[in-house]
């Protein structure tokens, strides 16, 4: 519609300038008047679609590439960095949804401008239309060298965005930290730094993409100013046979109309430069193979908690110079408690982490049940292996709510049960809203050892096969310690229970001890045996029953 209207307004100005009356200005104008309307009413429809179309393809694709991350195993996740993912899906599809949009609209509606009016003016000015054809392709071989310098700077850009992010969420993790030790003035800095790289580097690169539109102006300005000329001079020469005034007017507005065409098309060109580079971002996250997966057939039943490591050895990456575990061998029974021991770094977190699946051993193998943990369905295994971690998470939520995370389906008495056994029912009872208390972002309006018992509780509730406490009393006094394991004793038999620990008197009574140092078997037994046979078990139980000693004296 927007192409017919410069010959109508060709046609109109030929009739006047022939003395025609007002029956054709008004024929004309009514014309130009319906395809005003049927012009409007299209670019109506066009961005109600268009706005429809963009909105649900960002919705789906950031539901698909968190979905792919929750597939991923930790390997995967270490990868990516957690300021990257979160880049990937808020920056990254923003730009991806604009750069989509302006395809859908611009990018469609102002290459078939161009056409129409290139076709048109041929029409109308015959040979005066070779013009686009000289001004066309300087102009596009200038867009490519200009997106050939731009990809590689955007693609620093985002690498820089991504540390800026990481800044950010390491800042307000830490943000205690950060005023305890009144740092506030250094992390405002190391912003700062972050912010002016990324400052200085758009900058440089939209200094290049400036020069995108004098360019343009330059070529179609040019293009009307030889379209002015030559048609000037074929009218004189002609005698006004050859191009007439209308058409002159026409082929004018064509050149505005083909130039108007590629200021829309460059403004699509900056988008799709900077969400070219967003978007082979999020191709790496949604091309990425979880090196975790169900294996065919995979066996959908634990039959019992039993747990046998076969000389496993284990890195958390190929490209890994040391193992973080190297030749463990051992079995635990249904139903036993197991102490695991060992210095930091030693691998205990690593060892437990291996059970559930959420790495692979990378030699030997580690069996739930008499089976390898790989050839079970992922869901199943870890359905029947609850951990508890040292910083477990708790989620914005009522308490309740939280605690349903390992049985959305428990009743309010199971719960309680679950919160006595964990030795959290008292405190919870002392809260005016009891059990629907909120729990506030990341559990900060609970302390430490609070947030542990509600985690252990959380676990209970799973009622697992296998149990594993990766050091979850740390922030609990030892009487409230003691409770907790007597709580597991004589309520979870037949729950395998492996408690990983920093104090002696948490596992004093397992059925194993497992003494772990630098990745390796130290020793293993139960407390006598190993205040027999093992200096490094002896030693720390030393140095903690001295402390004791020494702190009950003062």
């Amino acid at each position: 519609f927007d192409c017919i209207v410069p010959l109508i307004t060709a046609k109109l100005i030929d009739g006047i300038e022939r003395g025609e009356g007002m029956e054709l200005i008004i024929h004309y104008g009514l014309e130009l008047i319906v395809i005003a309307i049927l012009a409007l009413f299209c670019g109506v429809m066009s961005g109600r679609f268009a706005a429809t179309a963009t909105a649900g393809f960002a919705k789906n694709l950031r539901h698909d590439l968190f979905a792919r991350v929750q597939d991923f195993s930790f390997t995967n996740i270490d990868k990516f960095s957690t300021p990257s993912l979160v880049s990937r899906m808020t920056t990254d599809i923003t730009n991806v949804q604009m750069a989509f949009m302006m395809l859908i609209r611009i990018a469609f509606r102002a290459p078939l401008m161009l056409i129409f009016a290139v076709v048109m003016s041929i029409s109308v000015g015959k040979r005066l239309a070779w013009i686009f054809a000289i001004t066309l392709p300087l102009l596009a071989c200038g867009i490519g060298l200009m997106i050939k310098v731009t990809m590689p700077i955007f693609r620093r850009i985002f690498r820089k965005y991504d540390e800026m992010n990481e800044s950010v969420q390491e800042n307000v993790k830490a943000m205690r930290v950060v005023k305890s030790f009144v740092r506030e003035g250094y992390e405002q800095d190391k912003f700062k730094g972050a912010s002016e790289n990324i400052r200085r580097e758009f900058v440089h690169v939209e200094k290049i993409m400036a020069l995108l539109q004098p360019l343009m102006q330059l070529a179609i300005y040019t293009g009307m100013i030889l379209i002015s000329f030559f048609a000037a001079y074929l009218i004189v020469s002609s005698g006004g046979l050859y191009i007439d005034v209308g058409s002159l007017t026409s082929m004018i507005t064509y050149s505005m109309q083909v130039m108007m065409s590629l200021m829309m098309l460059s403004m699509v060109i900056v988008m799709l430069t900077m969400a070219g580079e967003s978007a082979n971002r999020i191709a790496e996250v949604l091309d990425e193979k979880t090196s975790i997966a169900n294996r065919e057939d995979p066996v959908k039943a634990v039959p019992d908690g039993s747990i046998a490591f076969e000389n496993v050895s284990f890195k958390y990456s190929e490209g890994a110079s040391e193992y973080a575990l190297s030749d463990i061998s051992f079995e635990i029974a249904p139903g036993s408690t197991v102490g695991i021991l060992g210095s930091t770094g030693s691998g205990k977190s690593s060892l437990v982490q291996l059970i559930p699946r959420l790495y692979d051993v990378t030699e030997g193998s580690v069996k739930v049940g008499g089976t390898d943990v790989r050839d079970y369905e992922i869901d199943v295994l870890r359905g029947e292996v609850a951990m508890v971690l040292q910083k477990n998470t708790l989620f914005t939520g009522t308490i309740k709510d939280n605690l349903r995370w390992g049985n959305e389906n428990a009743s309010d008495e199971e719960i309680k049960h679950a919160c006595r056994l964990a030795q959290a029912d008292e405190f919870i009872e002392s809260f005016p809203d009891k059990y629907d208390t909120l729990i506030e972002q990341g559990g900060s309006n609970v302390s430490g050892g609070q947030k542990q018992r509600l985690c252990i509780a959380r676990a209970l509730l799973k009622k697992p096969r296998i149990l594993i406490l990766d050091d979850s009393t740390s922030a609990v006094d030892m009487k409230t310690d003691a409770m907790i394991r007597e709580a597991f004793r004589s309520e979870i038999p037949d729950t395998t229970k492996i408690i990983i620990a920093q104090r002696i008197a948490s596992v004093q009574d397992a059925d194993m001890i497992i003494v772990l140092e630098r990745g390796r078997v130290e020793a293993m037994g139960n407390h006598a045996e190993l205040m027999e046979k093992s200096s490094v078990y002896r030693e720390v139980y030393e140095s903690q029953n001295k402390g004791g000693s020494e702190d009950g004296g003062k």
